[in-house]
């Protein structure tokens, strides 16, 4: 004989588990944000570390937003691509200290010979007001919508070429120890909507977040404190 719960029960059933289940996945989804973010705060760390290959000080000082994307992916064969998800932080409108972080998604691809796959960590600084304006679009392409060059390393950024001082934006990469610019040229940037939602409790808009006008969340102080530290303007 075959006992069953009658269907109402059955639904009842389900309708608690998942009740129960929810909190639990939540609180999941968040603790694993925190870590992206601190996972950002330890990238600027280490890479401004060594300060004779880091970022050069006095252009992280003129940046008027950074963003940095923990564990890029790039995976290859025959045709690339690259995807990761990171932050975006930018100073705010009186120029003194940072605003919370948003969350975004880094995703482009490239047609070429190539198999293999590795992980870098990406830190891009956005130089200018007019690049700061692309940024806050909901979506936009580097090299396309923004002109895009790989930057300097090094104490001081001496080295620019025209390239570089026509950029609204410069790259860096970091994979297996060895930091350098990097051009990420058809690369596409877009708000990470569900993380942000996860990391402010609500729906919190993209502008609003790089524009000072939510909370930093704990989670988030690190991070600020870094940026503060190598890139203040004294």
């Amino acid at each position: 004989m075959n006992w069953r719960l009658p269907e109402f029960m059955q639904l009842n059933c389900t309708t608690l588990l998942l009740s129960l289940l929810a909190p639990a996945a939540v609180l999941l989804a968040g603790e694993a944000e925190n870590k992206r973010i601190e996972s950002a705060a330890v990238t600027i760390e280490e890479i401004m570390a060594v300060s004779d290959k880091a970022i050069p000080q006095d252009l992280f000082a003129k940046a008027e937003c950074a963003v940095v994307v923990p564990g890029l992916k790039k995976g290859a064969f025959i045709v690339g691509a690259k995807y990761g998800r990171g932050f975006a932080v930018c100073r705010k409108t009186d120029g003194v200290g940072w605003t919370a972080p948003a969350a975004m998604r880094v995703e482009g691809g490239s047609v070429g010979f190539q198999i293999g796959g590795s992980e870098s960590d990406v830190i891009m600084l956005v130089m200018n007001k007019a690049g700061m304006q692309k940024l806050l679009k909901s979506k936009f392409t580097l090299g396309g919508d923004a002109a895009v060059a790989a930057g300097p390393v090094g104490r001081e950024s001496s080295a620019q070429t025209d390239a570089m001082m026509r950029a609204e934006i410069l790259s860096w990469s970091r994979s297996r120890g060895v930091f350098a610019g990097i051009s990420l040229q058809g690369a596409t940037l877009r708000p990470d909507r569900e993380s942000n939602e996860i990391i402010y409790g609500k729906e919190v808009s993209y502008p609003d977040i790089l524009t000072g006008k939510a909370a930093t969340p704990p989670a988030a102080e690190r991070l600020i404190a870094t940026l503060n530290k190598y890139a203040s303007r004294k």
